[in-house]
């Protein structure tokens, strides 16, 4: 059953979308670096965990029995710092100081030195292992906790991912919840000359999810209700931890950018900036 949401709850998380992937898009032409295709399309799935799912405080981002978050594909930070930034962990100004070389907004996530990160992540396929560690810990110390880590369908190329998963199953983690962004289009490793001929990163993955024993929900990653009603029915699980196989759209909300290898790390030209803020429909 998918989650009925009133028109207002709609409006106020397709609004924050919105202005998160404007501020993705301004931050990376403003830094002149960065990600855009991979951010743009975790944003609705992150907007809906911040704002919707996750039991967090952003005054007090060490509360210890806060939900927990792994970015395990750490090139989307400029995602996650946007998302952050307007929940209030620190001043939306300081997404402009993003890649500068003494800012606390790096490239990948840093925990040291920034608050309201669980994770330094970056290295494809490690951060899975790490909510797997924290889940685990979570089950061993009496903790209520649930930890929700996102992967990206390139990173699951690792090896690493598939003993996480193994892993998490052994050990009955059904506090983990795993959401794989998959938009189904990397930047290398492929053959043909315009990204559509390359192939998809990870073909049929709810069949290994299953076939590792996970539980496994496929969704579309961009809809609300059933983001919000996979991630309900992941946290009702007993025994298993659970994958949401998410359907998103590489570059979402800007058509010249959508489904475009080309925008997995390019920076706008004032042209596009101004053509993809008009899009939107949003100025911050």
């Amino acid at each position: 059953m998918e989650t009925v949401l009133d028109q207002e709850k709609i409006s106020f998380l397709q609004q924050k979308a919105a202005e998160t992937r404007a501020l993705i898009i301004k931050t990376v032409h403003h830094a002149g670096a960065g990600h855009i295709g991979g951010p743009l399309s975790a944003t609705d799935l992150l907007i809906s965990l911040y704002y919707e799912v996750m039991n967090v405080r952003p005054e007090e981002p060490q509360w210890e029995d806060r939900d927990r978050f792994v970015l395990s594909k750490g090139h989307s930070a400029i995602a996650l710092y946007a998302v952050l930034a307007q929940k209030g962990y620190y001043p939306l100004e300081e997404l402009y100081t993003f890649d500068a070389i003494d800012s606390r907004l790096q490239a990948h996530p840093d925990m040291n030195i920034l608050p309201g990160l669980d994770m330094s992540t970056g290295s494809l396929g490690q951060g899975i292992s790490t909510a797997v560690g924290m889940a685990l810990g979570a089950k061993l110390t009496g903790k209520t906790f649930t930890t929700y880590c996102m992967i990206g369908d390139g990173e699951s190329q690792e090896g690493q991912v598939w003993e996480a998963a193994d892993a998490a199953v052994r050990y009955g983690l059904d506090n983990l919840v795993v959401i794989m962004d998959y938009n189904k289009l990397q930047q290398y490793g492929w053959e043909g000359s315009d990204g559509r001929e390359r192939a998809v990163p990870v073909p049929s993955p709810e069949k290994k999810w299953e076939a590792f024993g996970w539980n496994v929900m496929e969704i579309d990653g961009h809809h609300f209700g059933q983001i919000l009603t996979a991630c309900s029915q992941a946290k009702a699980t007993k025994g298993k931890p659970t994958v949401l196989i998410a359907h998103t759209v590489k570059g979402k909300g800007v058509s010249f950018m959508e489904n475009a290898y080309l925008w997995h790390s390019r920076v706008p030209t004032d042209d596009e900036l101004n053509s993809a803020l008009q899009e939107l429909g949003v100025e911050v």
